[in-house]
Parts: C-alpha cells; structure tokens; sequence
C-alpha cells in the first residue's frame, strides 16, 4: 500500500535541492576559474573541464541532490503526513470518547459508543455503561416489587377494615367488599354469590350484591350448585382465571355501549376447606399475578368473617332459646318460693302470741320500714324509719296521703295491678321495690306487702314493711351491667384452684368449639398444647400464691386449630381469704398474630434487600472509582501524547502556530521562530496579530478571517501569502489552517510553509 506525502512538499524541496546543486557547481567553477585565472565564460567552463576533469563529475551534482531531495523530501512528507493523521485520528476518537462520557455523565445510559479494538479505556466505559443499565433494571424490579408488596399489606388493611365494620349486615357487607373490591384491582364489574344451605335438600348460590361502572346494580341472580362457572368453582373449590371469556357469558354495559371483557377471575370463598360463597370479577384488563394471590387472600378474610357471622347467628339463636328456658324455670321458682312464704305467714299467725307481737312489732320499728295503709292506698300509720328513708319529718306531712305519692310515675302500671290485688285479699307480694323519696331520689327496699283482714275475713289493712338495700341495689346492677357487657365482649370462664372448669361463657365455648357439657369434663391443661403446658403450670403456680397473670397465651380448639388469646387470671378469695375460684377473661387475638407475623416477614425480607441494595451500591461505587481512576490514567496519557505531539511539531520544517477561539497564541514552533525571527516566549499567551501587525488591512480574507476572533476561519484550503519578519523581511509562504473542536473549546493550528529561495 502506499504511503501518502505531500505531492507540492516534495516538488518544492527537490526543486530547492537542483538550485542547491547548481549553486554548489557555480561556486566549483567559480572557484576553479579563480585557481586558474581563467574567465568564467562558456569557453572557460570547457578550458576548465579540460583541466580538471573531475568536473564531469560535478557536473551531475545538481542532478544527485535533485535526486536524494526527492526522496528525503518525500520520506519527510510521509512522515509528517502520518503524524497529522494520526493526530487527527486520536482526537476524533478522544472527542467521541469525551461526548460518551458526557453523555453518561448527564444520565443517558443508552448511548452508544463505537469501539476500536485498542480502546481499553472505551471498553472500561462501556462495560460500566452496561453494568449501569442492568444496575437500573434489577432496580426497577424491585421498586415493582415493592409497590406491589405494599399495594397487598395496604389492600389487606383496607378490606379487614371493612370486614370489622360491616359484618352485622351480610347484603350490606357483600356489596361493600365486592365494590370496593373491584375499585381496588381496577376492574369493571364484579359479583358476590353467598352460598344458601339452610335446607340440605336445596343447596344453591344467591347474588347478593353487584357492582359495575362505579354503579350499584341490582342483584337477584340464583345459580344451583354445580351450575356453571360459579358452580365450577365452588365444587373444584380453586381459583378460575379466564383469558378468553365466552361471548354469551358477560358483557359490560356502560352508557358508550357495551363489550365483552378481556378477563375473568372467580374466586371461592373458602376457609378450612369450607366454601361460604364465590367472588366474581370481569375486567378489560389482564389481572397480574399479584392481583390474583390478594383477592385469594381477600377471599379467605371474607370467607372468615362469614363463618363468624353464621356461628355467631347460631350462638344468638341458642342464647335466645336459653334465656327463653331460664325465665320459665325462674318463675316456677317463684311461685315454689311464693307458696312456701305463705304457708310460712300462715303458721307464724297461727303461732303469733299478744306479747310476742308487742315486741316483735317495736322490734320491726326499730329495724325494718314500716308502714299501714287502707285498702284505698291511704296511709294510716308510718313509723320513724318510714319517715327519715323517705326525707319526712312528721307523720303529719304523710298521713293521710295516697301511697302512689311514694311511688315513681314508670312503676304505677304495674304497681296498680298489685294494688288492686292485695285490696282484694290476694296473696301478699314480696320483692324489690323502688319508692320515690321527698327530693325525687330512688330508695330501693325489699319489701313486703300482706294483707291483714279482720273478723269476717275481710281486708282491714295492709301492712308495709321493708329493708333499705339502695346501696347494695346500685352496686348489683352496676356489677350486672359489667358482667354483661363482659359476657357479650370477652371470652369468660370460671375454675376451680385446681384447674377444673365451672362455668362458661358462650364466646369461650364459640372459640374453643365445645359445648358446655364436654367443656365440663376439661381442666385448664386440656386447653393447651403439650409444650405450652410447663409455662401454664407456672402461671397456675403464680396464681395459687395470689399473682394474677395478664398476657398472651396459645389456646387449642377441639378441631386442634390454634387460637391465640390475650388472657388475664385473676383469683376470687372467699371470707377465709382461701382461693375460691380463678376467673378467666379473654380476648381473641389471632388475627393479629397472623397479622404481626407477616408484618415481621415483610419486614426481614426488607431488611434482606436493603442489605442486598447496600452491597450493590459499594460495588457499583467501587466500579466507578475504578472508572475514574482508569479515565484519569487515560487522560495522562492523552496529556503524554499531546506533550508527545508538541515535540514533534517542534521537529517539522514548517512554522507551526496553534491558537484559541480568541487568537491566544497558545504554541510556537523552532520553526516558527525562525521564520518570524520572534521567540516563543515573546508570543506564547499574546494575541496573534503581534505576528502580523503590517498584513491587517482588510485585503487577504484568508488572513484577515484568522486575525480576527469574531469572523469564521478559512479551514482546510492552502493560501500563500506574504508575511513580514520582525526585522522587515518580507517572505513568501504557503499557509494551511486546521480547527480542532473540544466540548465548547476551539483550536486553529495554522501550517506555514517558508517558499522562498535563496540563490546567493
């Protein structure tokens, strides 16, 4: 291949080496004609050759240095002609490499870079351009990740939310977990079916909410067990997930027209592998993978709460039928209780004696309330105790007085039946009874009234007594309203100081699964799994010594199922202050467990990938300390090459100038030197017009385009022109501007090339 020169460089300089050697053969026949005193003339030239005939010799000197300038200039040429597209060559490849590097710089990690097979700093940046974008990726996956793992916990909060503060209402409920449901996964219309297996003999599937369009739709719909989709789902008791729904099973209608949808999810609701109903959900868009796992997990919660709904139906059904069955039993009692009073009153009479009476009679005074009225509810008599229970100071501001004076508005229904009766000579009546005292307070007794009748078995009278129990009948109803509202709220039961079970409540029985007959038969220790038992020995122990014990503990169901519950023991002393029973109040807190547990796991696995993130970015900053540490070693040796380069534009023949955008002369050659017969650092930093103070007259576009900084330069075409030496010379030259670009930073390096000759 051949090397490329200058083709004007070589021609000039061998024209030069022939004017050279003619030079050199005049001076020789100068010199000879001198020696031999002959005239420098033709004839001469020939006397001379006849004398001298080395002269032939010298005769092909201009011929020979024509020769060797030829081939000197020309290797000179290829030489620099290689040089300078080498040069140009590694500041094209240093500028690219500049604007990848500022382009990564800026954050575009999608720019492209050529590579050479020798550009190792190249291949370090783009192999750290490459590790950035699998860097960003892996980070965007797990932003998606962790969008999607707080989208569920959030979803999960949203819905167990719902379901706390609607389950006394299933149609209320199911409409607000199917909309909310369908708002929440970005879905078009949804359906909730509730399994109806009330009659065993007709098991079937009612829709009982419906939503679509941001709208509540009407939902009636009844699908039999096994029927379709829904039916499908139930007896496969598994998710369904279509992706191509038939076009006669569903469409969306919305008020621009209607569609077949993209996707359909059904989803049972099952827990314990017991099936309460089946969600239904149609969308225009593809459910993602985690969309389908949470309304599964929103499933489950629902398919919980149902099955809590109908235990505790069932539980208010049972405890309805049991009160029913306690008050008949109560007033059985009662009238037992009632007969035994009066045949106990019939023999007190017959028994009663004169002075026994007298003292019985102050000994009531002194001790019980004590009151007589007519048989119209005049009061005829009140004793001392009547009158201070009741604010009275005399007899004379109540005698007198009809008895409903004493007698609260609310209770006179009631208490005129009772009336009438006694005035009858019915039986007597005893029990408790609010009266009304003077200030409007309520003064609770327990009371009697009995008639007393004269000589022909008439009613002469009816005598009051009773006992003061105000205190104690705030303080029981206070203690009932506690222990009912702690029966409705909390799970209770009551042992024996040896763990034997005595009573129940109806929501320990719901959580533990047994009835009260085969709880009955359990201690505490059958309540509890084998390797919990050490730690409820010791509670027990506590408790035996008088420490009561608040805290959870695990509970087992009579299915094994594990049941967590908040639980406090506390101990009920009898008047010996001997342990008579141990009380047992619980909360179930299951869910919350569950719950805590998950949130511990989400939480471990966070820390995992904060731990795996922290790793990445030292790796990632070790990389890029490794990057700048190999772009500082290239940047020392492009700065080597550039020193490099500068020695040889010292060596070239020609001036060679290199300027800013601003005309600062920023090198100047040996060369150049000469050929201005100014130094270097004369010019270095000043302004190249220095160079040319008599040329700036506006005549030569080429020049006067590179004086001046705010004009576009003449690149790439060779002028010749003049310039002036400083010491007045004027010298004829050829001039070739190069532009070097660098980011914002603009070079002009200027070629000059001295064409005169000197024959003398």
């Amino acid at each position: 291949m051949d090397r490329k020169y200058s083709k004007s460089f070589v021609f000039r300089y061998t024209l030069i080496g022939f004017f050279i050697g003619l030079f050199l053969l005049f001076i020789i026949f100068l010199i000879e004609a001198i020696v031999y005193k002959i005239a420098l003339t033709f004839s001469g030239v020939l006397e001379l050759h006849r004398i001298t005939p080395i002269l032939y010799f010298f005769d092909l000197l201009p011929f020979l240095l024509v020769t060797v300038s030829y081939y000197v200039a020309r290797y000179v040429s290829t030489v620099q002609t290689e040089l300078n597209d080498n040069l140009e060559t590694e500041l094209s490849r240093q500028r690219k490499l500049y604007r990848f590097v500022e382009k990564l710089r800026g954050g575009d990690i999608d720019a492209d870079y050529a590579l050479d097979e020798s550009d190792i700093l190249g291949k370090s940046i783009v192999n750290l351009r490459d590790n950035l974008k699998i860097s960003k990726q892996e980070e965007i996956t797990r932003r998606q990740e962790d969008e999607q793992r707080n989208w569920v916990a959030e979803g999960m909060a949203k819905f167990g939310e719902i379901l706390r503060s609607d389950n006394d209402n299933m149609e209320e409920l199911s409409y607000q977990v199917i909309s909310n449901l369908v708002k929440y996964v970005g879905a078009n219309q949804g359906g909730f079916y509730l399994l109806e297996d009330n009659d065993p003999g007709d098991k079937h599937f009612l829709q009982t909410a419906c939503y679509a369009y941001e709208r509540r739709k009407f939902a009636d719909q009844r699908v039999e067990w096994g029927e379709g989709i829904v039916g499908t789902c139930v007896l496969e008791a598994q998710t369904i997930f279509l992706k191509k729904v038939p076009d006669t099973y569903l469409n969306i209608t919305s008020g621009l027209g209607k569609a077949n949808p993209k996707c359909l999810l059904v989803v049972p609701l099952k827990v314990r592998d017991e099936i309460h109903g089946v969600i239904e959900i149609a969308s225009f868009n593809v459910f993602e993978k985690y969309q389908i796992d949470f309304v599964e997990k929103v499933a489950e919660s629902i398919a919980s709460t149902i099955a809590t709904v109908k235990i505790n139906i069932r539980t208010s059904k049972l405890l309805r039928e049991s009160q029913s069955q306690s008050e008949i039993l109560a007033a059985q009692e009662e009238q037992m209780r009632q007969n035994m009073e009066e045949l106990q009153a019939t023999q007190e009479e017959a028994s009663r004696q004169a002075e026994k009476f007298i003292s019985f009679t102050n000994s009531v005074n002194h001790t019980l309330i004590r009151a007589e009225y007519d048989v119209n509810g005049t009061l005829l008599y009140a004793n001392t105790r009547f009158l201070n229970k009741l604010e009275y100071s005399s007899n004379s501001e109540v005698e007198g007085k009809n008895i409903y004076m004493f007698i609260n508005k609310k209770d006179r229904l009631w208490f005129d039946d009772l009336w009438k009766n006694l005035a009858k000579g019915g039986k007597h009546f005893e029990g408790d009874l609010k009266h009304v005292t003077r200030s409007g307070k309520d003064l609770w007794t327990i009371a009697t009234y009995t008639c007393v009748r004269n000589q022909f078995g008439g009613v002469e009278k009816v005598l009051f007594l009773a006992i003061d129990t105000t205190d104690q009948k705030k303080q029981s109803l206070d203690f009932e309203g506690q222990i009912n509202a702690l029966n409705i709220s909390s799970i209770k039961s009551e042992f024996s100081p040896t763990g034997e079970l005595l009573d129940a409540n109806e929501k320990f029985l719901a959580t533990t699964g047994y009835n009260f007959h085969d709880a009955k038969t359990k201690s505490i220790y059958d309540f509890v799994a084998e390797n919990d038992r050490k730690n409820l020995e010791r509670i027990w122990d506590d408790l035996t010594h008088g420490i009561s014990f608040e805290g959870p503990l695990k509970f087992l169901t009579k299915a094994e199922d594990e049941r967590w519950l908040r639980v406090t023991f506390s101990v009920v002393k009898d008047m010996y202050e001997e342990i008579a029973k141990v009380i047992f109040i619980a909360n179930d807190i299951t869910r919350e467990k569950a719950m805590e547990k998950e949130s511990k796991e989400q939480t471990d696995r966070l820390m995992v990938q904060e731990d795996l993130l922290r790793q990445n970015e030292v790796e990632l900053n070790r990389k890029l300390r490794q990057a700048r540490e190999e772009v500082k070693n290239q940047f020392k040796e492009i700065e080597k090459t550039k020193i490099r380069n500068e020695k040889i534009l010292e060596g070239f023949l020609d001036a060679v100038v290199i300027t800013d955008q601003d005309g600062i002369v920023n090198f100047f050659n040996n060369a150049a030197e000469q050929l201005f017969e100014v130094s270097k650092n004369y010019i270095i930093d000043q302004n190249i017009r220095l160079l040319f103070p008599n040329e700036i007259d506006g005549k030569d576009d080429f020049l006067d385009a590179y004086l001046d900084p705010e004009k576009q330069k003449i690149v790439g075409q060779r002028r010749e022109i003049n310039i002036t030496s400083k010491s007045g010379k004027e010298i004829p030259v050829l001039m070739l501007l190069s532009e070097t670009k660098i980011g914002k930073e603009i070079t002009y390096t200027a070629f000059i090339q001295n064409i005169s000759v000197d024959l003398f």
